[in-house]
């Protein structure tokens, strides 16, 4: 069955190919100009009444990127009246618009009985995405109930349609209908292993607890590991005691790493403590492993992060000595720089816990040249979310105690960091990085301290954006104050000024700002409506939108307008157009390329998708040629979920300096896919990543613009947080490239 469903799916990628080959260059380019400037017109309306249906369905998959909803009409005519394919993608890009308009051509669609199956599919699927964004309009409830009748009626058919069942288990977690759980249950026992895995991770999702009992048949005798990963997180989502003994024996002994991550995370959701002894006796003999590993990350780590995740929720302030030793030992190996470890040590045992930092810090020599430079800012990262569990101890004597020394860490550290920390490390020939700030901050916003506002008001004049967006998100949820309001207005019109390669700290001040007093906001969301960068102005519009600000707004849309060429007297690349006509012209024509990734564990490849995801695909090229790539730190790495690189910061906050729009498109997010990553719609960069097993939920949701092959992946797999991307080389079959007609 596995060798089946890979061949279906790499035949579903070839058809789009073929598809969109046979378009001409210079069509494709004004579609992805159009595309590039989230720009919806006459040009873009007229491909879609060509008489050519492969130029249609191709402007109709961008009509869905731009997300105008002014498309909608156009689509809804392509849906009902164009071909099977033609109206699939129409649909889908219904649902990338995701208004409300356009739920009655949905209803429509999936109440004709005769439409084809793909439109059907993709109808469905759309039919979730309008839901779930418009969860308050009565309309997603009939969207909701129109999603369960699609599957009903797949239930009753012998001869299911398969991509049609998986988008609507998908469809149902974001929907949410009433029994959606109950008809989500039915297809537990379906034939297909897909199928049945993504039924289970819909009921996870949905915190069902009706299945329980062949959930737990399925942990126990299911073939495919991918169906028993996701049964056990459905059972720790219904928080199944009855399925402890089941869950702890996968924990410990089932023979895929995704199986055993997941049980481990679901025996945390049970919160029982006797489960301590086997996952602390699975966790030394990993942690043997580890030690002798000649890596400089050994592969067990992603397990053993999460044994200690589980410890930590499972042994809170019992001040286990067992649990204590084994994270003690573990954090001194790993140089304290895992911030699971810290807040699992917090949890079991917090006065233990707070005395030892205190005293890692106080004991001379531990801070010496060369134990700062071990260190780095991952080390005060972790503290400080460790710390952070302190402020949520039950208030006694012993705990209050132990309060106020955590309290006083933090204050103490976040004055030091205003600059006598920048004095330290220079004197000391290290450099220093701010990247750890955001998490003290968070820590000591937990105290709610009475000098809180004040200290989040210094920290919006701190040099490091991420610093200032991470005070004003803060700020954001303290009382409105004059001061607050007036320091996050003055902090707006500095960024504005001085940064121009990201744009996080903008986002967040307007929203804080909104948050606290919309009409103090009003002169800064007019100044951000002025801005050269395309996502700060639309931030700004939806702010006004969402709060009734409309009426002191009057020509807000015509504000927001499209992306605009860049332009160098801005000083910035953010929210601009930096392609010029020869870069949408390589981007279209591009047939094939590869990225050969090599890391410390070993050599993986990818094979881009540009027919998918075009300007994407040429954005990752354009990197990787200029070895932007070369030498990164994997900052993110979950177990059975993803691997992400590409950040220069580290701390998931870094990018090029520039944004790219998304290309969402219709390949789905198999064990292997690779796609960017996001802070919010069109703020792609340089961040990728690669899913361990399939994630339906981010179908249409992020652009897939590569796959790693089955082989690829026993490498990405072994990779932990803090391995390094040695190098990449980009491959080009030039010869192979044909010809389109001009």
């Amino acid at each position: 069955m596995k060798k089946i469903l890979t061949i279906c799916f790499a035949l579903l990628i070839c058809f789009s190919i073929q598809i969109f080959a046979q378009v001409s260059t210079n069509v494709l380019v004004q579609i992805s100009k159009a595309e590039d400037e989230l720009r919806y017109d006459k040009t873009l309306e007229n491909l879609m009444k060509s008489p050519d249906g492969k130029i249609r369905q191709r402007a109709a998959l961008a009509a869905g990127r731009i997300g105008d909803e002014k498309a909608i009409p156009m689509l809804a005519n392509l849906l009902e009246n164009d071909l099977s394919a033609i109206g699939a993608t129409a649909a889908f890009a219904i649902g990338e618009i995701e208004s409300i308009k356009g739920a009655d051509a949905i209803l429509k669609t999936l109440k004709n009985e005769k439409v084809a199956a793909e439109v059907r599919a993709r109808a469905t699927e759309a039919a979730g995405k309008i839901a779930a964004a418009n969860a308050k309009d009565a309309k997603a409830i009939e969207l909701g109930g129109a999603i369960l009748d699609v599957l009903d009626a797949e239930i009753r058919n012998r001869k299911f349609d398969r991509l049609t069942v998986l988008l609507g288990l998908t469809a149902v977690l974001r929907a949410r209908p009433e029994e959606g759980d109950f008809v989500t249950a039915k297809f537990l026992t379906n034939i297909d292993a897909r199928i049945r895995a993504d039924a289970a991770n819909t009921l996870s999702r949905l915190r069902a607890k009706n299945a329980n009992e062949p959930l737990r048949a399925m942990l126990l005798a299911d073939d495919a590991a991918i169906v028993r990963a996701n049964a056990a997180r459905a059972l720790g989502a219904a928080e199944d005691k009855d399925a402890f003994t089941f869950l702890l024996e996968a924990a410990i002994e089932d023979e895929d790493s995704r199986v055993r991550v997941s049980a481990i995370r679901s025996l945390g959701s049970l919160k029982n403590a006797k489960a301590a002894d086997k996952l602390l006796e699975r966790g030394e003999m990993l942690f043997n492993d580890y030690k002798i590993s000649k890596s400089a990350n050994p592969s067990e780590k992603n397990e053993l992060l999460e044994i200690a995740a589980t410890l930590g929720r499972i042994l809170p302030n019992l001040d286990d000595e067992k649990a204590v030793k084994f994270l003690n030992d573990f954090r001194e190996i790993d140089f304290y720089q895992s911030p699971e470890i810290e807040i699992a040590f917090a949890r079991i045992a917090p006065e233990k816990y707070v005395n030892n930092v205190l005293s890692l810090i106080e004991r001379e020599g531990f801070f010496s040249l060369e134990n700062v430079k071990k260190l780095n800012w991952r080390f005060g990262s972790s503290i400080a979310q460790g710390f952070g569990e302190i402020a949520v101890l039950e208030s006694n004597e012993k705990n209050n105690e132990v309060r106020r020394k955590a309290e006083n860490f933090l204050g103490q550290t976040l004055g030091l960091a205003n600059g006598v920390l920048q004095g330290m490390a220079k004197q000391m020939k290290v450099k220093f990085e701010p990247q750890n700030i955001p998490d003290y901050l968070r820590a000591y916003a937990l105290f709610k301290t009475s000098d809180l506002d004040k200290t989040l008001r210094e920290y919006l004049k701190n040099e490091d954006l991420i610093v200032r967006a991470t005070a004003a998100e803060l700020l954001g949820e303290q009382p409105t104050t004059k001061e607050n309001g007036e320091a996050l207005n003055a902090a707006f019109s500095q960024s504005l000024l001085t940064d121009k390669n990201y744009n996080d700290a903008q986002l967040a001040i307007l929203s804080a700002l909104v948050k606290l007093d919309k009409m103090q906001a009003a002169s800064s969301l007019r100044n951000a409506l002025d801005a050269a960068d395309f996502l700060v102005r639309r931030h700004a519009a939806q702010l006004v939108k969402q709060n009734d600000l409309t009426k002191d707004f009057p020509n807000i849309q015509n504000q927001i307008g499209t992306v605009k060429p860049y332009n160098s007297k801005t000083e910035t690349k953010l929210g601009q157009i930096l392609n010029t006509n020869a870069d949408y012209i390589r981007a279209v024509s591009r047939k094939n390329a590869r990225a050969i990734l090599r890391t410390e564990k070993g050599i993986f490849t990818i094979d881009l998708l540009p027919e998918d995801a075009p300007l994407t695909v040429d954005n990752f090229i354009k990197l990787a040629r200029k070895n932007y790539f070369n030498g990164l730190a994997i900052h993110r790495v979950v177990a059975n979920f993803v691997m992400q690189d590409g950040d220069p910061r580290g701390d998931g906050n870094g990018g090029p300096g520039w944004q790219i729009r998304c290309e969402l498109n219709m390949v789905e997010y198999e064990r292997g896919a690779v796609g960017m990553a996001l802070s919010g719609k069109d703020t792609g960069g340089s961040q990728w990543f690669v899913t361990h097993s399939p994630q339906p939920h981010l179908d249409g949701g992020y652009t897939v613009f590569g796959r790693v092959n089955a082989d690829g992946m026993k490498i990405v797999d072994n990779l932990v947080r803090g391995d390094k991307i040695l190098s990449v080389k980009i491959v080009e079959n030039k010869s192979s490239i044909s010809k389109r007609r001009k």
